[in-house]
């Protein structure tokens, strides 16, 4: 008995998955809970088990692909495909209801729908083709490259990088944003904790200045009355934005011990779901590869991030004297559809303010 596994409703009003990496292949035998398929969400990577024992017959969604929940991913048990009886038509590619649907000529050359679309924009006859992917299986890549020359190398957006590329676009799309910046002395803060003692200045200034921690939504400004900070962490996946709640109610030194938890666990990739929504303001520092100031993308759903440039020593004047000083630049990129420029310049001159007399 064939069991069709299907990609399931992952939770937080999910409703598509990335196929990351499958953990079996085809033809291989499986028992009930072990690792089946990695699947990416715009949240984070889930293991999935299988949830039944027996052969894997067929895979049915490539490595990269994009689904909605609902979809098939992969068959267990059953007949395999590449052992059907004479008379049959060859592997079956997709089912309506309870039928099988028959393949095409084209389908019987071992690719996806995506990569026969591809094909028949760019008149390739795929059964011209030697698949280089999986079992065989035809690529978008031979595709393409049967299609006539084509320059420098291509790389699909996958996974992390993907995520980031929708989410930045959706940000730029839909907040008209605005970056104000002033250099702030940095001269009575222990570097070793700067983002730690951000973290705790944003939130202290925040109470303030309430409409830089809310939210946009249609007809209304949602305030927020909790403080839980994304921190920009990257890796070698891309940037991730795991959350630090409670900056208002920590210490530096617990805010301190959390930052660097998150961060090894984002560059480790054993972030919890949990761990990386529900923000409600955005700190970033570039540290030692920073320039002397940024203009990031706000995070949306949120309306503000702050951002560090580098700090080092810069000439300054102090009594109409030339003095050396540890100056870094901060920056408040906002939405300005809930917040005027004034009341971001008054909220970015009180963290500034509170940074100055740190103790």
């Amino acid at each position: 008995m064939a069991y069709e596994f299907k990609l399931p409703d992952l939770g937080e009003g999910l409703t598509e998955g990335e196929i990351a990496r499958w953990l079996v292949a085809e033809g291989q035998e499986i028992a009930e809970d072990d690792p089946l398929v990695e699947v990416q969400t715009d949240k984070t990577t889930v293991e999935i088990p299988s949830p039944a024992a027996g052969t894997v017959t067929r895979i049915l969604v490539e490595e990269g692909k994009v689904v909605p929940v609902g979809t098939v991913l992969v068959v267990i048990g059953g007949e395999p495909a590449a052992k059907r009886p004479l008379g049959d038509r060859g592997p079956v590619l997709g089912v309506r209801g309870n039928r099988e649907v028959p393949p095409t000529r084209a389908a019987r050359a071992r690719a996806t729908p995506l990569v026969r679309k591809v094909a028949q924009e760019l008149g390739v006859d795929l059964e011209s083709l030697a698949g280089t992917g999986p079992e065989g299986r035809i690529t978008e890549e031979d595709v393409r490259r049967a299609s006539g020359p084509t320059e420098g190398r291509r790389e699909p957006l996958r996974g992390v990088r993907r995520l980031i590329a929708e989410h930045m676009a959706r940000a730029h799309r839909e907040i008209p944003a605005v970056t104000w910046v002033e250099e702030c002395d940095f001269s009575h803060v222990d570097l070793k904790l700067l983002v730690p003692t951000v973290l705790k200045v944003c939130a202290e200034s925040l109470r303030e200045y309430p409409e830089l921690n809310a939210r946009f939504a249609g007809d209304a400004i949602v305030y927020l009355e909790r403080y839980d900070f994304g921190v920009a962490v990257q890796t070698a996946r891309g940037l991730v934005v795991p959350v630090v709640r409670a900056c208002d109610s920590r210490s530096v030194d617990e805010l301190r011990a959390e930052v660097e938890r998150l961060a090894e666990a984002a560059r480790a990739g054993t972030l919890e779901p949990e761990e990386l929504r529900g923000s409600t303001f955005t700190v970033t520092s570039a540290g030692k590869l920073a320039g002397l100031l940024q203009t990031p993308i706000v995070n949306h759903p949120e309306v503000a991030i702050l951002s560090i440039g580098r700090v080092a020593e810069r000439p300054v004047v102090r009594d109409g004297e030339i003095v050396v000083a540890n100056i870094g630049y901060v920056s408040v990129t906002f939405d300005h559809r809930v917040v005027d420029g004034a009341r971001a310049a008054e909220f970015g001159l009180a963290v500034i303010g509170r940074l100055e007399q740190a103790a």
